[in-house]
């Protein structure tokens, strides 16, 4: 049986080659996503800001919150990207690479706000606090995070099974399709696309609160 039992919090620096849990949610009863527009839009300003500094293996994006299971870049991938962006070296003694990493997640949600506050004619912030983060311990940690992720809209009463919500990696990670995501690792770590869908077939249990779409 696989552990769900990590903790999440926003004090975990976010570092190199490491693998991580990402969450946020909105503020009070706010909704991230009112139409089909936004959720592809959160998805390429994800890829716009994070993809010179992270991968991703799996995301579910509900209509209050999203997962996202992430890897960090490699350190001389990060530093090549600072160099970049900020036209000088990473300096250590003045920069701190777990700030620039997070720097470049705060935009793209930062982003997102001002484009979603603008459609709406909303002014103030979208996202409550910080964005929580999971860091992998273990094996085991890796597979609850792709089933946790995977099985979010079932456990909160969107859908019936996994599989069909159409705003999480589940059916782009079984597709032929060109993907961003971390497919070919993903079904490595499985074994096999009949393996991942076997396991995805386990029972979820459904929260007693449902969240409205």
């Amino acid at each position: 049986m696989f552990n769900m039992n990590f903790m999440s919090n926003y004090h975990i620096a976010l570092s190199p080659g490491e693998i991580y849990h990402l969450y946020n949610r909105a503020v009070g009863n706010e909704k991230l996503f009112l139409s089909e527009d936004n959720y592809h839009y959160f998805l390429s300003k994800l890829k716009q800001h994070t993809s010179p500094i992270a991968d991703v293996f799996a995301y579910a994006l509900l209509p209050n919150h999203f997962h996202l299971v992430v890897r960090i870049k490699q350190e001389e991938d990060i530093l090549q990207h600072f160099h970049n962006k900020k036209k000088k070296p990473f300096n250590p003694k003045e920069n701190s690479l777990a700030d620039f990493i997070m720097e470049q997640f705060s935009n793209w949600a930062n982003g997102y706000v001002k484009a979603f506050n603008k459609m709406y004619n909303r002014k103030g912030g979208l996202f409550i606090d910080y964005m929580k983060r999971s860091l992998m311990q273990n094996d085991s940690d890796f597979t609850s995070y792709i089933f946790y992720v995977h099985k979010n809209a079932v456990h909160h009463g969107l859908t019936k099974k996994i599989g069909d919500w159409p705003y999480d990696s589940y059916n782009s990670l079984l597709s032929y399709r060109q993907t961003s995501l971390l497919r070919e690792d993903v079904m490595e770590w499985f074994g096999s696309k009949e393996r991942f869908i076997q396991f995805h077939q386990q029972p979820v249990a459904v929260k007693q609160i449902d969240i409205d779409i």
